[in-house]
């Protein structure tokens, strides 16, 4: 059995882990990445399109001159996607957040087998959870990277608004605001963070105080040594 150091400390990282797993759910659940208004010139008018969606879905609606609401619908993200390499990096994102997701509930296995007993393999103890926390906190950084990639290099909110209404003309200009689905991702990369500094802390303390035990003679009297 462990010592009770030991599994509060785990048990405080599983806790983490557990915590990151759930968040990873919710960012891959919800279609609050992305808010954009974009407008485009019509002939008579401008006409505006509000969307907000995420990785899998979303909603349009569309806004005519002095605010006179058209409609709203809903819709599949990978079918308004025209552009083959903003559709690519959807599934990308996607991919590499269900990686994330795999690491992170490794990373909770890891730390609740630590935090009731005592693994003989070194892979599965302090050094299992800093490589699949690791792991798991690159993926999240790529994603949040590749999302901002996707909207500036590749026109996501506009080639959804298209995909929502194909009679719109002339693009004009867009303003995107970020969603909670998507800043979610910074509480993860902290959570997983937690999670290696938590099992550092127990490590560190496991080796000084083994390095302590392995070296008695050099803090006993110089009369007992000599004897």
């Amino acid at each position: 059995m462990p010592s009770r150091k030991k599994s509060g400390m785990f048990t405080s990282a599983f806790f983490t882990c557990v915590c990151s797993f759930v968040m990873i759910c919710v960012v891959l659940a919800t279609q609050h990445w992305m808010s954009s208004e974009v407008r485009f010139s019509g002939t008579n008018s401008t006409v505006t399109v509000s969307l907000t969606y995420g990785l899998f879905s979303g909603t349009c609606e569309q806004f005519v001159d002095a605010g006179l609401q058209v409609s709203e619908k809903t819709f599949q993200v990978s079918d308004n996607l025209n552009n083959s390499k903003a559709k690519s990096m959807i599934t990308a994102i996607i991919v590499i957040l269900v990686l994330g997701l795999l690491t992170s509930l490794l990373s909770s296995g890891f730390t609740c087998t630590n935090a009731v007993s005592n693994p003989y393999q070194t892979f599965l103890g302090p050094t299992g959870v800093y490589t699949w926390n690791s792991l798991c906190g690159i993926f999240i950084l790529l994603a949040m990277i590749l999302f901002p990639v996707n909207i500036e290099e590749y026109s996501l909110s506009v080639e959804l608004a298209y995909g929502c209404f194909s009679f719109l003309q002339t693009h004009i200009e867009s303003a995107h605001t970020y969603g909670y689905s998507y800043w979610i991702m910074l509480l993860i990369i902290f959570l997983n963070i937690a999670s290696i500094v938590i099992i550092y802390f127990y490590d560190h303390a496991r080796y000084s105080k083994k390095k302590e035990q392995e070296r008695p003679i050099e803090n006993a009297p110089k009369d007992v040594i000599l004897f």
